[in-house]
């Protein structure tokens, strides 16, 4: 069992910051990649930010020079720092972690969405 755990998001100006966070707690081993994705009314989920196994980094065109995605190995945690916000930005993040498994697939667990609102 695993469980990931969001925070930080809210309502900010355009132009403002804000930094999400993802706990995971469980069974956690052989990570492939951890991530962020979003999803906004009327849109597909889309791909945010990933960090992969070694720390290579992948980033949507929209959101690349403006977002960073970091993880910290010994919390088991990942973060999402969101600079020059822009209200297309407005959706709710989910977390994403993809595990390895011995049996030949990835297992992905995902949290519960936060809201980020980029409204004056």
């Amino acid at each position: 069992q695993v469980q990931l755990v969001e925070s930080g998001g809210g309502l900010v100006q355009p132009g403002g910051s804000l930094r999400l966070s993802c706990a995971a707690s469980g069974s956690i081993f052989s990570i492939n990649a951890m991530g962020w994705y979003r999803q906004a009314p009327g849109r597909q989920r889309e791909l945010v930010a990933r960090i992969r196994r070694g720390g290579g980094t992948n980033y949507a065109d929209s959101v690349k020079g403006r977002f960073t995605i970091s993880r910290d190995n010994a919390k088991n945690t990942v973060a999402l720092q969101m600079n020059s916000l822009k209200p297309e930005d407005t959706a709710v993040y989910y977390c994403n972690l993809v595990l390895g498994s011995a049996y030949g697939t990835d297992d992905n667990y995902w949290g519960q969405g936060t809201q980020v609102t980029v409204s004056s």
